[in-house]
């Protein structure tokens, strides 16, 4: 692979430490952004390090000095924070997010090449009206159910359109070509389970707190039905995801925005895979009214063939090898049962 220089945004997060980690083997340049400091050890991976925030200016001046190939634009508010900040959420996942868009133009059209922007959008970009409209659906499609209800699925939602719009409509109506700097590509995830990451209390939380919980010997109770139904994926195919989206050629995609999913289990059968590995592990459905309307809002199922079609998507992780091999062993391990 040539060399290229990438910016990574949110880059202390998981899915940045990790991109971190597999850019440098590739030998890209990398600038990371973060409102903290990195470790020594994922600093050492940079060829600059930014600490600041992605709505500054001057954060957005030091990136520009650089001739970007990529950005990975992982900074945001997530679903749960949003929803008891929405003011904040919206300031920095849309007003960030057009900062990122600006400055890949302004980088595309200086050096007369595309500045790709690889986006992670989300599942909490759908909007289903009812329990029963889910219910009685096939598995959605990238268009379908575009009425989120949460600040943070409105402001992914939005960001997707303008992402496209600065791709391939940007200023139309002036007399020279202005769109074609910008190569924006977003992925709608589904819930991330990570084995490293404890889990801090999002609308999707509920099946990693689950094993956490039965790690440590603790009583969990799950803020959702026992039949609430989501997708999921393990975070290494999050990972594995945006680096093929990235590297795929533009003419072989159809779409600007790609469904990805791995696996989509009811509460009560994550309680099974969990009490099948700690048979102790004790549980308790208690739903959450006002968390379950979110829940239920979302697909059970979502289709990503447009995604194994374009650029041979597929996961390495099933339910089964999510838990065996890459949950359960790592969280005995961090808690040393």
């Amino acid at each position: 692979m040539s060399q290229r220089t990438v910016v990574i945004t949110g880059a202390n997060g998981e899915i940045g430490h990790l991109l971190l980690e597999t850019l440098s083997k590739e030998k890209a340049t990398i600038i990371a952004v973060d409102l903290s400091p990195l470790s020594d050890q994922h600093a050492a991976l940079c060829e600059e390090v930014i600490i600041g925030d992605i709505c500054d200016d001057e954060v957005i001046r030091d990136i520009e000095k650089h001739d970007v190939s990529d950005i990975f634009h992982l900074a945001a508010i997530l679903s749960t924070s949003g929803e008891k900040n929405p003011e904040r959420a919206h300031h920095v996942n849309v007003d960030g997010t057009m900062n990122v868009l600006q400055l890949a133009y302004r980088i595309g059209k200086r050096t007369n090449t595309a500045v790709k922007v690889l986006f992670p959008s989300t599942i909490a970009a759908f909007g289903i009206p009812n329990l029963e409209t889910k219910r009685m659906s096939g598995p959605a499609k990238e268009d379908d159910f575009a009425s989120p209800i949460t600040m943070y699925g409105i402001n992914k939602a939005y960001n997707e359109h303008l992402g496209r719009y600065y791709s391939d409509c940007y200023r139309r109506l002036s007399p020279e070509k202005e769109s074609g700097f910008v190569d924006f590509r977003a992925l709608r995830f589904p819930g991330l389970i990570s084995a490293f990451t404890v889990p801090t209390g999002g609308t999707s939380d509920y099946a990693p707190e689950m094993i956490h919980s039965a790690a440590q010997g603790k009583h969990y109770d799950c803020f959702v039905r026992p039949d609430a139904q989501i997708p999921f994926m393990a975070m290494p195919d999050a990972v594995k995801s945006l680096l093929h989206l990235a590297a795929a050629p533009l003419e072989s995609l159809s779409t600007r925005v790609y469904n990805v999913t791995s696996f989509s289990p009811t509460a009560e059968e994550i309680k099974e895979m969990v009490q099948a590995e700690f048979p102790n592990a004790s549980i308790d459905f208690k739903p959450q009214e006002k968390r379950q309307e979110i829940i239920d809002s979302w697909p059970g199922i979502v289709d990503d063939s447009k995604a194994r079609r374009d650029w041979n998507w597929s996961p390495d992780y099933d339910a089964e090898k999510t838990f065996k091999e890459y949950l359960i062993p790592n969280i005995k391990l961090r808690y040393g049962r």
